[in-house]
């Protein structure tokens, strides 16, 4: 099963994906940086959107 993550390098901290899926991703206040909270997922078409509306393209499905 995929599970999700995010190449913290890249993230910008728009905080697109916590807004979009906040109990999947999270949000570090000292990083400016998102994470994952539940890697195993929760809603994939919330995921999804929030894959798809990451403007750095940081977020992405791990096999």
């Amino acid at each position: 099963m995929a599970k999700v993550a995010i190449n913290t390098d890249e993230c910008e901290g728009c905080e697109t994906c916590v807004e979009l899926c906040p109990e999947v991703f999270g949000f570090d206040e000292d990083t400016e940086k998102a994470y994952v909270i539940k890697p195993e997922g929760g809603p994939e078409d919330e995921i999804q959107e929030a894959i798809d509306s990451c403007p750095t393209e940081c977020i992405y499905w791990e096999e």
